[in-house]
């Protein structure tokens, strides 16, 4: 980062309306306005749209309830697998979506005003812009304050394809205005959104076809998983095509057609309705850090210091829009450090800690993961050893019908500290929260066998990887003397 402006070439006001102000009450936002209340601090949270952000109202709220909606219907067509001889679900899929909306309702008051309001926060409605470090404009007012944390969050990322703009294109922000179910689905984008999406609305019925321009869908993972993943699409109908590079949409006698390239040669995919799921760009511009100077980085982010703190001292950021992650459990934990930091680093300030990072995506299995993959450790040529775990020999998997998927450890040579694991199977995200306790603690897998699990329980799967390690490391000149023994003894 570049040399830090100086507060002090600007006007600064003898006293302060508020010690912080909050741009944006998406996860970092809300969680900084939290945080700096219950410090008692006078903060100020500025939200142009809705309260919540992405995640309440275009992103892992209404995902989820849709997904979950779409999982009924798959047990549905596995009825003969649970002993039922059929069974059949009639619906509408604008009522699958208004029910995602009543979820989304149910959910609000946790990120509501009056709620933020109560504890002591103040909310305002309206376009902010940062006029200076010690000054927000807002709804005809001007605010003053200490300290500044802009928490504005992402938007889809729409690549400039030609005639893309022709046709009425979805995003993960429009996706949940649809109430008819397009007929031909036309996914662009292999990650977490395309392929979650992918999987929901190819269980309702539509004609899926998933485009991604790299050799595999979910490039971030291993490749076992997404090989299983890319089969398992094709099991529930999905057509997915890697290696296919999106270059035109044209409309043609009234079809919708992806022009995409191929090994060389031209492939053309009609579809209804396009779904542009290939990243988020971060929200940088519209609101002032422009004219502040405040610096980017080559991500497109606004860079930061270990503590958050841009290149103006006082102006901290977190959540999507300064990355390296976009989660909104990051964006959470980031707030803490830079609310934190933006009130008391005068005394004591708190670098970031990035050692930990779990993620979750929420196909059927969910694939969840922190740390080390195998692929990362291979890469970057980390001394590992992998120990892996079929869900196929898990007592309770059997019996719920959920018996595909594995847990993967990675652990240094001859050691039982956790690198990093990568689960695959029903509930992977709830499972993987006791190896992320036990990465953040220093917890081996040893201590993880010698603690008693309930039976039967899908988390049992934890205690029976550990045991995988265990019979891999087992001390074989120890187990040699000990043979002798017991054969003394039988005299």
């Amino acid at each position: 980062m570049g040399k830090s402006e100086k507060p002090d070439t600007y006007p600064k006001p003898k006293s302060f309306d508020y010690n912080l102000v909050v741009l944006g009450a998406g996860s970092a936002g809300l969680v900084a306005s939290y945080i700096a209340a219950a410090v008692k601090a006078k903060v100020a949270l500025i939200e142009k749209h809705k309260m919540g952000g992405d995640c309440l109202n275009t992103g892992c709220v209404p995902s989820k309830a849709l997904i979950r909606s779409a999982r009924l219907l798959a047990y549905g067509r596995r009825a003969e697998e649970f002993g039922f001889r059929k069974t059949v679900t009639e619906f509408e899929f604008a009522e699958v979506m208004e029910r995602v909306q009543r979820v989304v309702k149910k959910v609000e008051p946790h990120d509501s005003v009056e709620r933020y309001t109560g504890l002591g926060v103040d909310c305002f409605q309206g376009e902010a812009r940062i006029t200076s470090p010690y000054t927000v404009e807002v709804a005809g007012r001007i605010l003053t304050t200490r300290g500044i944390i802009v928490a504005t969050g992402a938007v889809p990322f729409v690549p400039p394809i030609p005639g893309l703009d022709q046709v009425d294109y979805l995003t993960s922000d429009n996706l949940w205005q649809l109430r008819e179910l397009p007929k031909r689905l036309l996914v662009l984008g292999g990650g977490p959104i395309g392929c979650e999406m992918t999987q929901a609305f190819a269980r309702f019925g539509a004609q899926v076809t998933q485009v991604e321009q790299a050799a595999r869908i979910m490039g971030r993972e291993d490749g076992d998983i997404a090989e299983f993943l890319r089969e398992r699409f094709a099991a529930e109908g999905v057509k997915v095509l890697t290696e296919h590079a999106a270059k035109q949409v044209v409309v043609e006698d009234g079809e919708q057609i992806l022009i995409c390239e191929h090994q060389g040669r031209q492939v053309r995919l009609p579809f209804d309705r396009i779904l542009v799921a290939v990243g988020r760009r971060p929200r940088v511009e519209g609101f002032g850090l422009e004219d502040l100077g405040v610096q980017l980085s080559e991500r497109g982010t606004i860079e930061t210091d270990a503590f958050l703190r841009t290149n103006i001292p006082n102006i901290f950021c977190a959540g999507d829009v300064a990355g390296p992650y976009q989660f909104t459990h990051t964006a959470g934990h980031q707030a803490w450090y830079a609310a934190v930091n933006a009130l008391f680093g005068d005394f004591k300030k708190f670098r970031v800690d990035y050692r930990v990072i779990p993620w979750c995506t929420f196909t059927d299995p969910e694939i969840a993961r922190v740390g080390l993959n195998e692929n990362e450790a291979k890469e970057r040529k980390i001394p590992h050893e992998v120990t892996r775990f079929e869900l196929a020999e898990l007592d309770r998997a059997i019996t719920e019908g959920e018996d595909k998927g594995w847990i993967k450890i990675i652990t240094p040579p001859g050691k039982d500290k956790i690198l990093g694991v990568t689960i695959v199977g029903t509930h992977a995200g709830d499972l993987l929260a006791e190896y992320i306790l036990a990465m953040k603690h220093g917890i081996g897998l040893n201590k993880i066998l010698a603690t008693i699990h309930p039976y039967p329980t899908l988390a049992e799967a934890n205690k029976m990887a550990a045991g995988a390690w265990k019979k891999t490391h087992v001390p074989k000149r120890l187990l040699a003397w000990v043979e002798k023994f017991h054969a003394w003894r039988r005299g």
